[in-house]
């Protein structure tokens, strides 16, 4: 059975006309290219539910129209990256990346805003925001008078995503109430405020993020480098010379001392085993300047 015969297989009353072999060959490359993420044929199923909607509205009637207009669009193929990548995320996940932070990094740092430095973190994919607000609130701690004073110092943290719809939704910072039930209690009570089926994410933490749309495998435009990063999940849906490279970049924009977290499938390989170590289940320290 050749490729092609095997992809209509595979998609069960949806005519060849409309979505082909070829359709999804053509849309994997442009995936790849523009955002490192892998579509293996097994994905073909998932690449014409969550794109199909946009070929719809932009008027083409078969997904060749549409690849042709992704290729010649910039704001549509943004629009079709957005659609393909996966937003999943929830609060405290992989909750002991953030004991880790709490007992290893946080006393450390606050040494430092309380000596009157800067703290800057990354959330590098942050999706919806959970993360970046788990990251958040961790640092504040539970005791919202001391918490308080540390938001008014220097720290900052950077939360990135190219899904400009998951962006949206950290920004306004608002989640059902039940989302927030990883968040221990202490913490919840601090820093989240509850309004019926809702909760909000309380506006002294909030004020501690930016949120900007940002491709990974592009530029950075960042000038200073992090004491924390966080890249959880994301390399999953990239093949190793991509995460390689990706790693390998963390590393550098990492401060002597600084930390990386990955999720729990990821690991470090390549050159950045060169600065980084291990401190940790999917934890790794830059090494100290020489």
């Amino acid at each position: 059975m050749n490729i092609a015969t095997a992809f209509a297989d595979s998609l069960p009353g949806i005519s060849p006309d409309v979505y082909g072999a070829e359709d999804f060959r053509a849309i994997s490359d442009i995936a790849y290219r523009e955002a490192g993420i892998v579509l293996p044929e097994g994905k073909a199923m998932l690449v014409y539910s969550r794109l199909a909607p946009l070929v719809r509205d932009s008027g083409c009637a078969t997904f060749g129209a549409y690849v042709l207009r992704i290729r010649e669009v910039g704001e549509e193929r943004q629009k079709a990256i957005c659609a393909l990548t996966t937003n999943h995320t929830f609060f405290y996940r992989e909750s002991h990346h953030f004991d880790h932070f709490r007992d290893s990094l946080r006393p450390q740092l606050i040494r430092r805003l309380e000596q009157g430095g800067a703290v800057r973190m990354w959330s590098a994919g942050c999706s919806s925001g959970e993360e970046t607000w788990s990251l958040a609130m961790t640092l504040l701690g539970p005791d919202r008078t001391a918490g308080l004073a540390l938001a008014k110092r220097d720290v900052r943290i950077l939360a990135s995503d190219i899904a400009t719809h998951a962006l949206n939704k950290a920004t306004a910072a608002r989640y059902r109430a039940e989302d927030l039930k990883p968040v221990p209690d202490a913490l919840s009570r601090a820093w989240t405020t509850t309004h019926g089926e809702e909760a909000e994410i309380a506006p002294e933490v909030r004020a501690m993020a930016r949120f900007r749309t940002l491709n990974l495998l592009g530029e950075w435009p960042m000038q200073g480098r992090f004491d924390v990063i966080f890249c959880r999940n994301v390399m999953i849906y990239f093949d190793t010379p991509t995460k390689e490279r990706l790693v390998a970049r963390f590393a550098g924009m990492l401060q002597p001392d600084g930390t990386l977290y990955v999720g729990h499938s990821e690991r470090v390989t390549g050159p950045a085993l060169d600065l980084l170590v291990p401190t940790g289940p999917t934890v790794y320290r830059r090494r100290a300047a020489a």
